[in-house]
């Protein structure tokens, strides 16, 4: 059975349009005649603009009709045609030029594909950036605005803090004290110096955030001491909880010292913050392989592994008592103490200990 060509055409899957070279219909199928509900005897003779929206016309003038005198063809352009109750149709159409042998322009066909389901998902698309975009930029206002406080609120409780430890500093070295004021003293020096360590890493979370990161003074530095006067400095602030010091560091480091010292500190707290009383922290460093090592672990609880994923992001706590005061950003500055360093952070943790290790590069004078 023999194809009816003319049938193809009136009720193909598609429009078919034939223009003259001023734009007028010459020919027009059912299939499209059907969608837009018009008659095509009204239509033949008829400027293409009058089945074109507005926007239709504007991307007909500007983008189809010189992109085929220069070129012949044009795929995939996106119209609204008009129906007979005025309301549009989205199409997408693709259209050549007809020429005679002496290249004169004969007629322009065009081909039209309903695109009402793709034009509503490109607008759905469209719509859905454009709320995520804005979500997106909403939520960065909200994270500068809070790092901007946090900054502030640093810099500004830094100064009283430290008049309250030059008093405290000055009543137990002036003053003569009972057994009760001596103890109430040392409880008060821990908790500015718990304080002061808390805005310290507010102070260098803001630097990370707001400005170029963490600086560093880098020189060659005997470690060991640096590291025995952080242990002997949290034992005073947490006198009931036993620390264990190992260090066997052979050589000078290259590094800075007080960072390093920070994230020493920062590490040993939570270890007290989070450790099993009754088990002792063991904070031990080396060097092996031109590598410096620093660990510091603790017994108890093991660190779930989804908690695990997020201990060094700011702000993360996770599942801590009400007793257990911070900001969680302690686990952040190390991270950005090692990365600083060009070093690393890492964690393990089981029922037998929790183990935070800081690795970086030995590099000896």
């Amino acid at each position: 059975m023999e194809e009816d060509l003319a049938d193809l055409y009136e009720n193909a899957p598609c429009g078919y349009l034939s223009l003259w070279p001023d734009a007028r219909i010459v020919k027009i199928n059912r299939t499209l005649t059907d969608w837009l509900g018009r008659s095509g005897e009204t239509l033949v003779g008829q400027p293409l603009h009058a089945l074109l929206s507005f926007g239709g016309r504007i991307a007909f003038e500007t983008h189809m009709a010189p992109l085929l005198r220069l070129q012949g063809h044009v795929s995939e352009l996106a119209l609204d045609l008009l129906d007979a109750d005025g309301g549009k149709l989205p199409v997408i159409a693709n259209a050549t030029e007809k020429r005679g042998s002496d290249g004169g322009h004969l007629l322009t066909r065009l081909t039209m594909f309903k695109a009402v389901e793709r034009r509503t998902y490109e607008r759905g698309l469209v719509a859905a950036r454009t709320e995520a975009e804005a979500n997106a930029a909403a939520e960065h206002e909200t994270a500068i605005l809070r790092e901007q406080f946090i900054a502030v609120l640093g810099h500004d409780l830094r100064n009283p803090l430290a008049a309250l430890a030059a008093g405290i500093r000055l009543i137990a070295d002036r003053e003569t004290l009972s057994d009760r004021g001596t103890m109430i003293v040392k409880e008060m020096s821990a908790s500015v110096s718990r304080a002061t360590a808390l805005i310290e890493n507010v102070l260098d979370f803001a630097r990370g955030r707001l400005g170029d990161g963490l600086t560093l003074v880098r020189s060659s530095v005997a470690l060991a001491p640096v590291l025995e006067q952080v242990v002997a400095e949290i034992r005073l602030i947490a006198p009931n909880r036993q620390l264990l010091g190992h260090f066997e560091i052979g050589q000078p480091i290259i590094c800075d010292s007080a960072r390093i010292a920070q994230l020493a500190s920062n590490l040993i707290a939570n270890a007290v913050t989070h450790g099993a009383p009754g088990i002792p922290i063991e904070v031990e460093a080396h060097v092996a392989e031109h590598i410096f090592v620093l660990s510091v672990a603790n017994g108890g609880v093991p660190i779930p592994p989804a908690a695990r994923a997020q201990l060094f992001q700011p702000f993360f706590r996770g599942d801590v008592r009400r007793s257990q005061h911070g900001l969680g950003l302690g686990l952040f500055i190390v991270h950005e103490i090692a990365k600083a360093h060009g070093g690393s952070v890492d964690v393990t943790s089981s029922d037998e200990e929790t183990r935070f290790t800081f690795s970086m590069p030995a590099a000896s004078t």
